[in-house]
């Protein structure tokens, strides 16, 4: 492999499918990193959970501005996302 690529050994708990997989460490080998990540699902709600926050914040950041709620239906992604105002249902 070419110097800066990066294998992510999935199977590193029960031996490894990369011959120079170290069960629970990340090495770099002719410049390539290898990681080999122990219980790695036990880590995806936490990285999930961050994601769905970052992206709330990022959502509520384009519709509040100045403290204030900016619902510009002319803005796709305010459009797309409204399901009710003033009492109505909004179909995009």
């Amino acid at each position: 492999m070419k110097p800066g690529a990066v294998i992510v050994d999935l199977a590193a708990e029960t031996g490894g499918n990369c011959e120079l997989t170290e069960p629970g460490a990340e090495i770099v080998r002719n410049g390539v990193a290898i990681l080999g990540p122990l219980n790695l699902a036990s880590t995806l709600p936490f990285d999930a959970s961050q994601m769905y926050a970052r992206n709330v914040a990022a959502f509520l950041g384009h519709i509040v501005q100045d403290g204030r709620l900016r619902l510009d239906f002319e803005d796709q992604i305010i459009r797309d996302t409204c399901v009710t105002h003033a009492g109505e249902v909004r179909k995009s």
